[in-house]
């Protein structure tokens, strides 16, 4: 016959075990930027320094992450942090226009972010 313990144990575990499922592994900016196609419309967390950032208001806007393997731009609907935040965002990775085989850019559709 299961304890209280356990009866209080299990729904806690399974509950912490699928919010960690459900978070995408922190990857560099520096494995996207290499190897672009294999990060492609897949959900991917990157963190770093805001090093550049354009906002519209009530649109959203854009803004470059640095974590010191390279830099990507990630692409929000929300307020763009200021220059120099520390970031962690996730989100889907997508190429930029294509150009006579040419991809222009690859960045990241912002879906959570967390500002330190």
């Amino acid at each position: 016959m299961p304890t209280r313990r356990t009866l209080f144990l299990l729904p806690l575990l399974l509950t912490a075990l699928l919010g960690l499922t459900a978070c995408p592994s922190r990857t560099t900016i520096n494995k996207i930027n290499a190897d672009p196609q294999r990060y492609f419309d897949k959900e991917v967390g990157v963190a770093g320094t805001v090093t550049d950032s354009y906002g519209v208001p009530f649109v959203g806007g854009a803004y470059e992450l640095d974590d010191g393997t390279g830099r990507i731009w990630v692409v929000t609907e929300r307020t763009v942090p200021s220059k120099g935040a520390k970031v962690g965002a996730k989100g889907r990775v997508f190429s930029g226009p294509a150009l006579r085989g040419r991809t222009f850019g690859v960045a990241v559709r912002e879906s959570d972010r967390r500002v330190k």
